[in-house]
């Protein structure tokens, strides 16, 4: 076993984070894996310290997994995806209209006020813009964009912005709101969305979310043995489950990255990072 202690960087997005990475620090104690991890404000960053020789691996956002590439690419390094939960695979976004709106189709949004999450939200705002840009509509042109802002540099890992624009959507403010479905299915049963009053006009295609990604110096030996207890978990086993249960999966899956080309094409699109990982979103504050 190697004797190498892996430091992960994690985004403090709510308080429940400590406590779950120090779950998971003693449990891969037991494990002979030494291991610890540095909490972070925001996600930019957390990336930057991965090529600093501060961090060996992140808990990053599906962002801030392209912007890690993009800036291994430029410096002619690697990075790889080592793991993700299970449920970080195949989620959608959907765009819900109110009943009353006689909005029936994508078209029927020229003209109109879309809200959207957080500016650095993938699954509220990037995604969403480009899922609408295919189908020939342009925010600004086509449409009026109105994003809901809310903790800057958590790249959406809450559900605040989309809560703010989903009350806006049932308040009248705004013609529609995007949000990821497991949101759209909360709001839904607690009363954030009134039964009957508003309608899915348009889902996204499947795209996956967080995942562990791996610095380019880290230790491949310490790497293995983080990955093999990780992928090893089982959620029948009493001293695994509520870790598994805090940090929202049943099962961590092999890591992936086929699941990032509609994010990949927006964050190009809407300019916000170039093509070596730098931020151009003029209008970004984290």
């Amino acid at each position: 076993m190697s004797k190498h202690k892996l430091v992960m960087g994690a985004v403090a997005y709510a308080p429940k984070v400590v406590t779950i990475w120090e779950g998971f620090k003693s449990w891969f104690a037991r494990h002979d894996l030494e291991f610890d991890f540095v909490l972070y404000s925001n996600y930019e960053r957390q990336v930057e310290d991965q090529f600093n020789g501060t961090l060996d691996l992140a808990w990053n956002s599906p962002l801030a997994w392209v912007r890690a590439e993009r800036m291994a690419r430029a410096k002619g390094l690697q990075v790889s995806a080592v793991a993700m939960r299970d449920t970080d695979c195949d989620l959608t976004s959907v765009l819900v209209v109110r009943n009353n709106s006689n909005i029936q189709n994508l078209d029927a949004l020229r003209g109109k006020t879309v809200g959207f999450g957080a500016i650095d939200s993938p699954q509220a705002t990037l995604i969403p813009m480009d899922h609408l840009r295919q189908a020939g509509l342009i925010a600004g042109r086509d449409y009026t964009a109105q994003r809901f802002d809310v903790l800057g540099g958590k790249h959406g890992d809450h559900v605040g912005g989309e809560l703010d624009a989903a009350k806006a959507l049932v308040a009248g403010k705004i013609d529609a709101a995007w949000m990821i479905d497991g949101n759209h299915l909360a709001f839904a049963s607690d009363g954030t969305l009134p039964p009957g009053q508003t309608t899915v006009l348009a889902r996204t295609a499947a795209f996956d979310h967080c995942n562990f990604t791996v610095s380019p110096q880290a230790p491949a030996a310490a790497i293995a043995h983080f990955t093999e207890l990780l992928l090893g978990m089982r959620w029948d086993d009493p001293a695994v489950r509520p870790l598994l249960e805090l940090e929202g999966l049943r099962q961590w899956k092999t890591g992936r990255t086929s699941g990032y080309a509609a994010l990949e094409r927006a964050v190009d699109d809407e300019k916000f990072y170039d093509a070596a990982g730098h931020i151009t979103a003029t209008d970004y504050r984290y």
